[in-house]
């Protein structure tokens, strides 16, 4: 069942889309990560651009982000205040991850940029997360990351920084400094990559600033669904590369996919996710690799590269 991409520009099966998007919805649902991390890269395997690819997912991500960040705020599990230093930074993130995503593929790097990076973020993710994985497995009754007690006078580089600020819903009196850092590094990696990073924002949000595991994940909502909608309206204005109707196709394939995968995750063990996610992660890092290392089957292609101004 073919069907006409209009702003891809080409056809794609309407069935192979849907299975595509529902298996990604599936992964997000079972391992309570956003997908972008997968759905951008298999939209790119696919053969759909990847200024095309990165665009949309945004929009994807925006939409499906939506449900999550309200029931948060409607359960009181969103910290305001902190999550406002993360949207700053990472509306700031964005704006700059538009620009050099524009700037890239006007001089026809893009591809490139898109696939190294993927390389680097997901194999190393990817690393860490099935050693620490395989280490719970070896060691059950090891101390969960985060949960042990810091050696007595030692603090973190950043308790030291100025524009300090309470946090009562976190119980955290630290500077707004590291936050906006992290908000505009998130942000950035977001409007370039096509991610939402969920993935990357919860651990960094627990392991690094200490954050309650209650407000964690309503914060993380709160960012990703600003800054993805950011990147969405920017893309669509600035390069027209929103394909709305490929956005709605992953949409509904993701609803579904998400419902089966959050029933299937009752009945796996939690390590077992970690490993299983891990492997996951590093199949598409070395898929990626293996495009830019391997000789392609055809070695010369013709694209219309835009006039740079």
């Amino acid at each position: 069942m073919q069907f006409y991409l209009p702003i891809a520009e080409m056809p794609v099966n309407m069935l192979t889309l849907l299975g595509m998007s529902g298996a990604v919805g599936f992964v997000a649902g079972m391992f309570g990560v956003g997908g972008g991390f997968l759905l951008t890269p298999f939209l790119i395997f696919m053969g759909i651009p990847a200024p095309v690819a990165v665009a949309t997912a945004s929009a994807q991500i925006t939409a499906s982000s939506v449900t999550s960040a309200l029931s948060a705020w409607r359960r009181g599990a969103v910290d305001l205040k902190m999550a406002a230093l993360l949207v700053a930074g990472g509306l700031s993130g964005t704006v700059l991850g538009i620009l050099f995503f524009n700037a890239m593929r006007r001089i026809g790097q893009l591809d490139l940029i898109i696939s190294l990076s993927y390389i680097v973020l997901l194999v190393g993710i990817g690393a860490i997360m099935l050693t620490e994985s395989l280490r719970a497995l070896l060691r059950r009754t090891q101390d969960v990351a985060g949960q042990r007690q810091r050696p007595p006078g030692s603090h973190r580089w950043f308790e030291a920084l100025p524009l300090r600020q309470r946090f009562p819903q976190s119980g955290l009196y630290l500077s707004i400094l590291p936050f906006l850092l992290a908000g505009l590094v998130f942000g950035f990696i977001g409007a370039v990559l096509g991610i939402g990073g969920g993935f990357m924002v919860v651990p960094a949000l627990i392991y690094i600033f200490r954050i309650p595991v209650s407000v964690v994940v309503g914060i993380s909502q709160m960012q990703i669904l600003c800054t993805m909608l950011a990147a969405t309206l920017l893309h669509a204005i600035t390069s027209g590369t929103v394909d709305i109707v490929l956005a709605l196709v992953l949409i509904v394939g993701g609803v579904f996919g998400a419902q089966m995968g959050v029933r299937a995750a009752a009945r796996m063990n939690a390590v077992e996710f970690r490993v299983l996610l891990a492997l996951l992660i590093l199949a598409v890092g070395a898929r990626f690799a293996a495009d830019v290392v391997l000789k392609p089957a055809d070695p010369f292609s013709i694209v219309r590269l835009e006039k740079v101004p």
